[in-house]
């Protein structure tokens, strides 16, 4: 089930950015090109969906480790958000 904040953060998005964060939901860790086979997007709509969830904070990028030249995107947990500004 989808965090209600996730909904918040979606409001008002683009379809493809909603698109993308469902994919990421239900498939989890996908690299951009893995983003694209799966949505059936183009490369510069998946970059620009990933751009605009970046933004509204709710992705994270990281290195792709059997590829580095590439990046692997995944959802940020709101339990870990939150543990991570409970030590602070």
């Amino acid at each position: 089930m989808v965090a209600p904040d996730a909904n918040d953060c979606l409001a008002g998005a683009p379809p493809s950015a909603k698109l993308v964060y469902k994919t990421l939901e239900y498939e989890g860790e996908l690299t951009q090109g893995q983003l694209v086979d799966e949505t059936r997007l183009s490369v510069r709509t998946v970059r620009y969906a990933l751009t605009e969830l970046q933004n509204r904070d709710v992705v994270r990028e990281e290195i792709y480790f059997a590829d580095a030249r590439k990046r692997l995107y995944s959802l940020k947990s709101p339990d870990k958000s939150s543990a991570s500004t409970d030590r602070a």
